[in-house]
């Protein structure tokens, strides 16, 4: 499968970012982007659709060095915004700071969805909380196949408002200071330089990869995901509590749960499954006990009472932990691993426990 490459970059004042990027992925031998999309303010996107597109100094770089263009038009420049859709002018207020998180956030989602893409955030301009939430947004959602990169400039040409990229011929600027220096535009130094990231994506669940979401409600469900597991069991309120999750459960699977819970806690060994037309009747009769501390005293139409009368079944056992792990992976996600009632050995000694150490468990 060929990989498309998609460039995003983050601008401020200094549009010129883009295309000094672009040449030092050039230099460096680095996949050219087929596709740039740029996340800027309102004043930002005036000056990098006058410089890049209206003054040309876009095309001209993909001329000077013989690249082919790749797809960006004004569309692609895109200003960042507040909740209630105005443009966002600059990032002073708190209001704005959250807004810029946000709507950086869900265009690196959204940039990340597609498999077939590989996405390059670039976070040399704009104001350093853009850059941070850009790096940040893309740890969360990032991919392998995805990279973050600053570009360095030589001192003299960093931020020259008449500087775009080395060119490959000779062209003479003039200082951005009171010596008025003449300097050559192709003597410039431009560099990449990659960012090392951590990659928190297998920490999301579903629903925040597909749908739109805050940065904070995403920082905050990754932070669930990949925080330390704990678990409380409340008997009388049917439920157990899992990285700060409540989670219903029947009677008969909350009794099950807290049965193979309780075994592990006292050090007795680990339970196997039954086999097929062997009921347990051991397990049921220790299985009942914990069954009667949430239903109270037992009736005779009761159906799980009637269901283990000659011992638990091979049906009955696969049933309970088959329910409590679908129950806890629909709620969890990726960090139910921990809770799950897990296969430990081959066949047919095959035993189940739940990952948790003692100081991880607490009764209600």
């Amino acid at each position: 499968m060929t990989v498309k490459s998609i460039l995003l970059a983050v601008t401020g004042l200094t549009p010129q970012v883009l295309t000094e990027t672009l040449y030092a992925l050039h230099q460096q031998g680095q996949v050219m982007p087929i596709q740039i999309h740029i996340l800027t303010t309102a004043e930002g996107y005036e000056r990098a659709r006058l410089t890049l597109i209206n003054d040309g100094w876009l095309p001209r770089f993909y001329e000077d060095y013989a690249l082919a263009m790749p797809e960006f038009t004004e569309q692609h420049i895109h200003i960042l915004r507040q909740a209630n859709g105005e443009s966002l002018v600059d990032i002073r207020t708190q209001t704005d700071n959250q807004a810029m998180a946000d709507a950086i956030t869900e265009w690196i989602r959204c940039l990340t969805a597609d498999p077939e893409t590989a996405l390059h955030v670039s976070i040399a301009g704009g104001r350093k909380t853009m850059g941070f939430y850009a790096g940040y947004a893309l740890s969360l959602y990032g991919r392998m196949q995805d990279c973050l990169s600053h570009v360095l400039v030589s001192a003299e040409y960093e931020s020259h408002p008449e500087f775009y990229y080395p060119t490959p011929y000779s062209q003479v600027i003039y200082g951005n200071d009171r010596t008025r220096k003449p300097l050559d535009t192709q003597n410039a130094q431009v560099m990449i330089a990659d960012i090392p990231f951590v990659r928190l994506r297998h920490g999301l669940d579903e629903a925040l990869l597909q749908g739109q979401s805050s940065f904070s409600q995403t920082v905050s469900k990754a932070q669930l995901a990949l925080g330390p597991a704990q678990l409380s069991i409340d008997l009388k309120q049917c439920c157990v509590t899992a990285h700060d999750t409540v989670i219903k459960l029947t009677p008969a699977d909350l009794a099950f749960y807290s049965w193979l819970i309780k075994r592990q806690l006292a050090k007795q060994v680990l339970l196997t499954c039954p086999n097929e037309g062997a009921p347990e009747l051991e397990y049921a009769e220790q299985y009942l006990v914990e069954y009667g501390f949430i239903k109270g005293e037992l009736g005779a139409t009761d159906r799980t009472l009637n269901a283990l009368q000659v011992g638990m079944s091979k049906a009955f056992f696969e049933q309970r932990k088959s329910r409590i792990n679908n129950k806890l992976q629909q709620t969890l996600a990726q960090a139910s691993s921990s809770y799950l009632i897990s296969a430990v050995g081959k066949r047919p000694l095959t035993r189940y426990q739940i990952s948790l150490k003692t100081e991880q468990i607490d009764y209600l």
